[in-house]
């Protein structure tokens, strides 16, 4: 992921919801049998633009879900919601896994898969177009989704940017 937009959150004066992506069973074969634990890759945000995902691994359900809700927290990011959409398309992408994020008109709804659907939705984003090409694995597609939501762009930055007035930003 590139480091261009990344604007680190801290969690301490937020009220996050966390949604579960993936769990997954995990066997380690040994000289006595096999060790089972597990890993769960789990998304945090607070709704208003603020998102996090984490990894949290155990021998325990429970406990890798709190430990990837902590490694969540350690890693939230600021990502530009306007009006329940994005500011523009954007792809993302991360090893296999490819994704691509379009703005929608009020009404249309989060139309995305799975692990991109959690993160849009806890980012805030109510209106958005996504489609996910290449690989399915989770942690692949969340991964490419936050690379997309951290080289969004808004409005204002890119005003600033180029030295021009929100007016000229909107009307060309």
């Amino acid at each position: 992921m590139s480091n261009r937009n990344i604007k680190h959150v801290r969690p301490g004066e937020l009220t996050l919801t966390e949604k579960v992506v993936n769990i997954s069973r995990v066997a380690k074969v040994t000289k006595g049998g096999r060790t089972f634990s597990f890993t769960a890759l789990v998304v945090v945000g607070d709704g208003k633009g603020t998102v996090g995902h984490g990894l949290g691994k155990s021998n325990e359900v429970t406990d890798a879900i709190n430990k990837g809700i902590e490694d969540a927290k350690k890693n939230l990011i600021k990502v530009p919601v306007i009006n329940g959409t994005v500011p523009h398309e954007q792809i993302g992408k991360y090893c296999g896994g490819n994704v691509f994020l379009k703005p929608a008109a009020h009404g249309t709804g989060v139309i995305a898969g799975g692990a991109m659907r959690a993160v849009l939705e806890s980012a805030g984003v109510t209106d958005v177009l996504a489609k996910s090409k290449g690989s399915s694995n989770p942690h692949n597609v969340v991964k490419a989704t936050f690379d997309a939501l951290i080289n969004m762009r808004d409005p204002w930055s890119v005003s600033q940017l180029r030295g021009i007035s929100m007016k000229k930003v909107f009307n060309g």
